[in-house]
């Protein structure tokens, strides 16, 4: 599957979108626009403070950096900024000339939503749509899955506490737009998941399975049960962020997701 760079633009603004309506969802959240991206601020260490979008409708000005670098120093948070590769140069140009510090990377992978088959679930699982009763349930049991590290691959630059994590999924999976999904094995709760789907973009987020259930089809069920209902909503491309070379990834092109581009994660610190 290629990726051009009107497909990277558009998965670009719909993850720019996601961030600041996650944001949004914080009591003292902040949400700036910069250069068709966003700069978000959500609460201290949580994992939505970044700027993303960037490198697809011109160039941060000095100007707009000075003041968002001095927004997120006054909250005592560095400023992280997550790049396309698909974006415009200049922007990382810009950024390492002004101090940021390049640290990770993260690859997006995309699945065209064509002739997608009726979704697998083995035998003894069901998976539906997940409503506002049972939120608490579907967060633990992502959570949990979220925080059990990946040890394959390039790892993570950050991690977070498990409480910080859990506000920051929350607020993600209440967004306008967004879909949550529970999968049960004989009736008791194995895993969960979501979707949001914005200009034809399917974001497939937060699926992970309790341990007792693992090996036994869950993540299938999750994954082909979105594709599913992507693609009967008229989404035509499905997305999914990974570290480098971890078996997140491996499993999503498993599926025969294609690896699209990657985001350069580049930071500057505070000043001491």
């Amino acid at each position: 599957m290629f990726c051009d760079i009107e497909m990277a633009a558009r998965i670009e603004r719909a993850e720019a979108d996601t961030i600041a309506a996650g944001t949004a969802r914080y009591e003292n959240g902040l949400v700036m626009s910069l250069a068709g991206g966003v700069a978000s601020f959500a609460a201290p260490d949580a994992p939505l403070n970044k700027i993303a979008g960037l490198g697809f409708n011109g160039v941060p000005t000095e100007s707009e950096l000075d003041a968002i670098e001095q927004e997120f120093a006054a909250r005592h948070t560095p400023v992280q900024a997550e790049v396309a590769s698909l974006g415009d140069p200049a922007v990382c140009e810009l950024l390492t000339r002004r101090g940021y510090r390049l640290v990770s990377f993260e690859d997006v992978l995309g699945l065209t939503l064509r002739d997608i088959a009726a979704p697998v679930v083995p035998d003894g699982i069901t998976v539906r749509h997940s409503g506002n009763d049972e939120l608490s349930s579907w967060l633990d049991v992502v959570v949990e899955g979220f925080a059990v590290p990946d040890e394959q691959g390039v790892p993570s630059h950050e991690s977070f506490p498990r409480e910080v994590l859990s506000r920051a999924i929350e607020a993600l999976s209440t967004v306008a737009g967004e879909q949550r999904y529970i999968a049960l094995r004989d009736g008791a709760i194995a895993g969960g998941a979501s979707m949001r789907a914005l200009d034809g973009i399917a974001q497939l987020n937060g699926a992970a399975t309790a341990a007792p259930h693992r090996r036994r089809g869950i993540q299938t069920a999750l994954l082909t049960t979105r594709l599913h209902d992507a693609a009967q909503a008229g989404a035509d491309l499905a997305v999914v962020t990974t570290q480098p070379g971890s078996a997140s990834q491996q499993n999503t092109q498993r599926q025969g997701f294609s690896l699209l581009y990657t985001r350069a994660i580049l930071v500057k610190g505070l000043r001491n």
